[in-house]
């Protein structure tokens, strides 16, 4: 039960890390006037796309993915 608990959290952390990566890029050549207008930083006056914010998602983006190979990797059998 828990092994099966623990791949299901890594599959979701892997989906997460996968989309969190996608808003990175959007980020990155996106001009703020051009973000959805629920992405934190949309601003219509502002014609520079915001590299923090990529940055932020980029680095949860990965450590999702870290989380994930951890969670769905092989386990040693108990003694």
């Amino acid at each position: 039960m828990l092994v099966s608990m623990n791949r299901a959290w890594g599959v979701v952390a892997a989906v997460v890390g996968v989309v969190l990566v996608v808003v990175a890029f959007i980020y990155w050549f996106t001009p703020a006037s051009g973000l959805p207008s629920f992405f934190p930083g949309y601003n219509p006056a502002v014609a520079a796309p915001h590299f923090k914010h990529g940055l932020a998602a980029l680095i949860v983006g990965l450590l999702c993915f870290v989380y994930a190979w951890f969670a769905t990797g092989k386990r040693k059998a108990r003694q």
